[in-house]
């Protein structure tokens, strides 16, 4: 297997920190001396920033909960994926992952697996997983890993861990190569495509973004190959649990498989060429290498934390593990040269992983308080208060005063009971704020607007939406345009029978039609600002779709385009063309049961988000 680091000189979490750096960066003789004192001097004991010591060495200690491993992995070695899944947090509006949140959660599900692995056998080890570590094309590697954990030993620790992502890199690449795709240069792309996503499932992928494939999360891959993390700095439980997560995605790796009744073929591994040029070097004897290990233990160019990693690559050549040997080099080589390279440009801050610096911060500052006006989510957002407004003027419309007299039909009162069950739903899910929810059972008298403002005013994530959001976002959108309309229409059809009644233009069938949409509209009314609430507060938490499966985002695409469907309907029979308001009410009543349905299955986004939130209360 073909593994390296991706940059040589100075590298970091994804981005490197920027400075003043000279234009001169040659050592002259005089210069040479300058820079071994600089090298002596050894005063940094972590090459992990502040955030990211904290991220990698204390966040994943501070819950204090015993997990009990069968909740984790069953006695037949099956991953119980709910249990990982579980524990990774989302941000407030679902935009993005809440990496403190998930590793903090994480590690004790991470203890747990590490004593589990550390109370087997190796035999027992290979029996209860190695069938599920074959579709990485690299099963003997594991039982190293394994040893590894064993020993206790923290460079083996850390050897095994580089070598583990190295190979599940590719592994993946893999299985997106076996669905058509290229494979991208970097993991993080790797992470986040929707294919991988269709195998494994987006909770998953979430998961290893939060170990290998963010640099706000614990970052592992990254820390480790470019020569930043001591061995003392890597938690032996995160290898432990990166080892149970490639068994766990073997397992569902081979039930996708089944399924579609595929076959993972291996991309033929990378042969070193033009080996007969490597034979200019001369043979390390070991008088040879007993030399270099002296210097090594005096070199100014190692830093003292980062010395085990140099006596494991001794030790590997020795051992004619000469891969191991180049991996722990090639690490410490970045990591030396990183050292120089500050040194000499009087930067100390090159040797740390980077941080957001202020410029970064100040944009990312700007960016924070940006508002699109032209994205189908600011639009929908518009349209919604709008609407709202219009409906705002029915109760201001002119009515006669036989309209006063009207009977509410059994009908109407089934609708009105709907209303009152979906409404008292809905308000669960309204911020708490100002009095503005009266307990549960509806809002208080004038209040609808200040609702439907408030959810209107919630930030969202407009930037890179998915695919699946901006399709929501569509039927929203189409819901609320058909409302709007229902609304104009009304308005005008009121306006002008009210004229014609007054002036006694009304034969007696039109004077009967112009009653029943006068007792129409008193329905029609608290039903239309119950779907602008509904659109509101699934709009607020409409990045929440990305947590449905493919089944249930289907349904619940189904349940809004009924929705749709009732409000084209409606647009039809409030025409002053049909006037059909008996039929209209009728159309009310069946959808209002579906929305009913629907929200007793709670399967909308509103309900999406609780469970989430509920998750972060843990």
């Amino acid at each position: 297997m073909s593994v390296a680091p991706q940059r040589p000189l100075p590298a970091s979490r994804g981005r490197a920190v920027s400075g003043s750096v000279p234009c001169e960066t040659r050592l002259g003789a005089g210069r040479g001396a300058a820079l071994a004192g600089m090298l002596i001097e050894d005063p940094i004991a972590t090459c992990l920033s502040p955030p990211v010591y904290d991220m990698i060495c204390k966040l994943g200690f501070e819950v204090r909960e015993n997990w009990d491993i069968d909740r984790i992995v069953t006695q037949r070695g099956d991953v119980c994926w709910p249990t990982i899944t579980a524990c990774v947090m989302y941000t407030r509006s679902a935009q993005s992952l809440d990496y403190r949140g998930s590793v903090r959660l994480l590690g004790p599900v991470c203890e747990a697996v590490h004593s589990h692995l550390l109370s087997l056998t190796k035999g027992q080890f290979e029996t209860r997983y190695a069938p599920w570590l074959q579709w990485t094309a690299f099963p003997e590697l594991f039982p190293e890993i394994f040893a590894a954990l064993e020993s206790l030993q923290g460079p083996a620790i850390s050897l095994g861990l580089m070598k583990l992502t190295a190979c599940l890199e590719r592994a993946l690449g893999d299985v997106l190569v076996l669905l058509g795709k290229d494979c991208p240069f970097l993991l993080r792309d790797l992470l986040v495509s929707e294919e991988l996503a269709a195998v494994f499932g987006r909770p998953v992928m979430d998961v290893l973004k939060v170990f290998v494939g963010s640099p706000c999360g614990l970052n592992l891959r990254n820390v480790l190959w470019h020569g930043f993390a001591s061995p003392r700095e890597i938690p032996p439980k995160y290898c432990s649990m990166m080892m149970l997560l490639t068994v766990g995605l073997g397992q569902l790796l081979k039930r996708y498989l089944e399924q579609t009744r595929r076959v993972l073929a291996h991309r033929p591994r990378v042969a070193l060429a033009h080996l007969e040029e490597a034979a200019v070097f001369p043979d390390v004897t070991p008088e040879v290498l007993g030399v270099l290990e002296d210097v090594m233990r005096n070199s100014t160019f190692i830093r003292k934390v980062m010395m085990p990693y140099w006596e494991a690559a001794f030790l590997s050549f020795r051992s004619h593990r000469f891969a191991d040997c180049a991996v722990l080099l090639l690490t410490q080589l970045e990591a030396g040269l990183r050292r120089v390279f500050a040194a000499v440009n009087q930067c100390p801050r090159r040797l740390l992983t980077a941080e957001e610096e202020a410029a970064i911060g100040s944009l990312a500052a700007l960016a924070d308080g940006y508002r699109a006006h032209f994205h189908p989510v600011s639009q929908l957002k518009k349209q919604v208060l709008s609407c709202e407004k219009s409906i705002r003027v029915w109760p201001l419309l002119p009515l006669p005063e036989e309209a006063a007299r009207s009977v509410a039909t059994s009908e109407t009162h089934a609708c009105e009971a709907f209303v009152t069950e979906i409404l008292r739903e809905l308000l669960r899910h309204l911020p708490e704020r100002d009095g503005l929810v009266s307990g549960w059972d509806g809002l208080p008298a004038g209040r609808w607007p200040e609702a439907i403002q408030e959810l209107c005013g919630t930030p969202i994530w407009t930037l890179f939406c998915p695919r699946t959001v901006l399709e929501v976002v569509t039927v929203l959108r189409s819901i609320g345009a058909r409302c709007a309309c229902v609304s104009r229409q009304v308005a005008a059809s009121a306006e002008l029978r009210h004229q014609q009644w007054v002036e006694r233009r009304l034969r007696s069938r039109q004077r009967q039609t112009y009653l029943h949409m006068v007792s129409s509209v008193k329905l029609l009314s608290p039903v239309l600002q119950l779907i602008l609430l509904l659109i509101a507060l699934e709009l607020v938490n409409i990045h929440m779709v990305g947590g449905k499966s493919p089944c249930e985002y289907q349904q619940y695409l189904k349940f809004l385009k009924s929705v749709l469907q009732y409000t084209e309907k409606l647009v039809a029979h409030t025409s002053q063309q049909r006037n059909k308001w008996s039929e209209a009410i009728s159309l009310t009543r069946a959808a209002l049961l579906k929305m009913w349905s629907f929200t007793e299955k709670k399967q909308m986004l509103i309900h999406l988000a609780k469970k989430s939130a509920s998750k972060g209360d843990l």
